[in-house]
């Protein structure tokens, strides 16, 4: 039996649930190539095939003829690998539409970092690296990038943003507990587990562990101290060690919703969204939020 997708947060079609979107024109599209729609080859000796871009040009082609061509406005989010996608595509979906219709995009949880892990190696681009090279993500990431940088370093959102044209919102924790845990103190990284009891409960992390956190948070801010001068985008960072909050009912818009000065997240993305003020929330270091939902890592 094909399990049912939730569509709760951002996709609730509840007005106390998701006061701003409640009344749009929902659709998720399930996620299924391993680079953020975005890898386009094939190894025939190796019988493989990834072919992202063009599931994604698919998609939007379907969605087109089924009227989406007519909105007035349009919001490309995504969660994660989503998150990423959300910032690879962003000006090819703006293209989409004409230019009279209100186009954004919302990146939530996708701002993976190139970031050193506590053994002294850079995982996350190792693992981006191989993904760039064996699905020739190249073709599909931003020429004014490429320009400039290598292609592993332009999956990378730290220098995609500054590429994207089109309004965007980065929704992240400054702590991303999935970046956290198989990035940067994975079992590859800590052998000797000598982070283990940190990571199940920070309240045992020692000073040299948390300012290591630290440093993960100020190198998220620097990346984006460009991006947010910007008019044109938003922010919402928080000190949460998390992942993901667009989709999660709890973490989007509900009674204990995290918050950065009373403000949740539903509403600084519609607030963002429909102009009405300009959102760059960055939350103070940990253990500033208060109202995360999560004490210890999973």
């Amino acid at each position: 039996m094909e399990k049912q997708l939730a569509f709760t947060g951002i996709l609730s079609n509840k007005a106390e649930e998701n006061p701003d979107f409640f009344n749009w024109n929902r659709v998720k599209v399930r996620y299924c190539d391993g680079a953020s729609f975005s890898g386009d080859s094939q190894d025939e000796a190796a019988q493989l095939q990834f072919r992202g871009q063009k599931i994604w040009q698919a998609a939007m082609e379907e969605l087109l003829s089924k009227g989406m061509k007519k909105a007035n406005q349009a919001l490309l989010s995504g969660c994660s690998a989503g998150g990423l996608a959300s910032i690879i595509h962003c000006d090819e979906f703006r293209t989409l539409f004409p230019t009279s219709t209100k186009v954004k995009c919302l990146s939530d949880a996708g701002f993976f970092l190139d970031a050193v892990d506590v053994a002294g190696v850079r995982t996350m681009r190792n693992l981006f690296g191989g993904v760039v090279k064996l699905q020739e993500v190249q073709k599909n990431l931003p020429e004014s990038c490429l320009k400039q940088l290598d292609p592993t370093s332009c999956f990378f959102p730290q220098n995609l943003i500054n590429h994207v044209q089109t309004p965007l919102f980065l929704l992240n924790a400054a702590y991303d507990s999935w970046q956290v845990q198989d990035s940067l103190v994975s079992g590859s990284a800590d052998p000797h587990g000598s982070w283990n009891d940190c990571k199940h409960n920070r309240a045992l992390c020692n000073s040299s562990q948390i300012q290591f956190f630290q440093d993960f948070r100020n190198q998220m801010l620097n990346y984006i101290k460009g991006f947010s001068g910007e008019s044109r985008t938003g922010l919402f960072i928080n000190s949460c060690f998390a992942h993901c909050h667009s989709e999660l009912q709890d973490t989007w818009f509900a009674d204990d919703s995290p918050v950065i000065g009373n403000t949740p997240v539903a509403t600084a993305v519609g607030q963002w969204y429909f102009d009405r003020k300009t959102v760059k929330a960055i939350d103070c270091p940990y253990p500033c939020g208060k109202t995360c939902h999560n004490t210890v890592f999973k």
